[in-house]
């Protein structure tokens, strides 16, 4: 589970900025990605300084550029630790080579993962 945060920034004539974030963000999130994007012109960015105290520096070359930054960080709160998304996982062997939605798959509705259980009980699906 990621949290997204972003925001525009312009830097200063010594080409750096700070960017501030909420007072909660350390509690709530942990494994800070950034990204940055300079609007309006080519221009090198550097996060120069990762987040601390809920803020953390950039630096443009050249000085002055309006830049959209976003950072996002993994949950990290005790519901998020206690339910973590798995992504991907194996079928279980009665499954595979079944489809939740066989058309979308160019197969007929006999290969619906639950069409075995519909025949049963004399459903049509």
């Amino acid at each position: 589970m990621l949290n997204l945060y972003s925001g525009t920034a312009e830097t200063g004539p010594d080409g750096e900025a700070v960017i501030e974030l909420p007072d909660w963000f350390a509690a709530l999130n942990r494994d800070y990605c950034y990204q940055l994007t300079p609007i309006g012109q080519v221009a090198r960015l550097a996060v120069v300084r990762e987040l601390r105290d809920n803020s953390f520096a950039i630096r443009s070359e050249p000085p002055g550029v309006r830049v959209c930054w976003q950072v996002t960080g993994v949950r990290q709160d005790p519901w998020a630790n206690a339910n973590r998304l798995v992504v991907e996982e194996d079928k279980p062997a009665g499954e595979r080579d079944r489809y939740r939605h066989p058309a979308e798959h160019g197969q007929p509705m006999d290969r619906h993962i639950r069409a075995a259980e519909a025949a049963e009980m004399g459903v049509t699906l």
